[in-house]
């Protein structure tokens, strides 16, 4: 059995997301009109929609990891 690497993982987690994105918004489009602003279900679906967005973007975010020659992201002195 063949292991995969992170950057597999992370291109097959962002491909299960962008699947997931897509059938929420084909169920949220199909889903039957009217909608009042209490309708719980379609709530959801557009709650789990934006968790699908935001795990797609946490994804692509560059994240800072603060070192000793490189406290904040805007410096680019050591702190010493």
């Amino acid at each position: 059995m063949m292991e995969e690497t992170y950057a597999e993982c992370v291109i097959a987690a962002r491909a299960e997301l962008r699947a997931a994105r897509q059938l929420l918004s084909a169920e949220i489009s199909a889903y039957p009109t009217p909608i009042s602003g209490c309708d719980a279900q379609f709530n959801h679906l557009l709650a789990e929609r934006t968790r699908v967005t935001d795990a797609l973007s946490q994804l692509d975010a560059s994240i800072f990891v603060p070192t000793p020659r490189m406290p904040t992201p805007d410096s680019r002195i050591e702190s010493r």
